[in-house]
C-alpha cells in the first residue's frame, strides 16, 4: 500500500508516533509544524490525506482545513483532524471546517491505519 501523507503536528513526540505508524503500514510520510506550514506542503506535495492536528501555533487546524476545502487546488484532499481536546462539540467543528473524520489523542495505534484505509478507500 501506498500514497504519501502529510502530518501536520506541532509535538514533535506526536508527530514521530504517527509517522512511525502510518510508514510501518507502508505510507510515505511528510511533516509540516503548524497549519501555515501545511498548507503550503499540501499544496506543493498534493498528498492524498493529512492528519491535522487542531491546537497548533501560527495557524490552527480548524482555519487551515477550511483553507484547504476552500481551495479549488486542495478541496479533494482528506483531512483527518486530529486534537487531544476532545471537547463537547469539537467534532462537530472539525467537520463543520471540512474534515473528512475526526480522531482524539492519544492515538490508538491499531485504529489509526484502520482508520486511513477506510478513508483512502483501500
Amino acid at each position: 500500500m501506498s500514497g504519501k501523507i502529510l502530518v501536520v503536528e506541532d509535538n514533535v513526540n506526536n508527530q514521530l508516533l504517527i509517522r512511525d505508524i502510518l510508514e510501518y503500514h507502508g505510507y510515505k510520510v511528510i511533516t509540516a509544524n503548524n497549519g501555515e506550514e501545511g498548507i503550503r506542503m499540501a499544496r506543493e506535495y498534493k498528498p492524498a490525506l493529512i492528519c491535522m492536528d487542531l491546537q497548533m501555533p501560527v495557524m490552527d487546524g480548524l482555519t487551515a482545513i477550511r483553507i484547504l476545502k476552500g481551495d479549488p487546488e486542495t478541496n479533494g484532499i482528506i483531512v483527518l483532524a486530529v486534537t487531544s481536546f476532545a471537547m463537547v462539540g469539537d467534532r462537530e467543528k472539525a467537520l463543520e471546517a471540512g474534515a473528512d473524520d475526526y480522531i482524539t489523542k492519544p492515538i490508538n495505534t491499531r485504529d489509526l491505519p484502520l482508520l486511513i484505509e477506510k478513508l483512502l478507500g483501500v
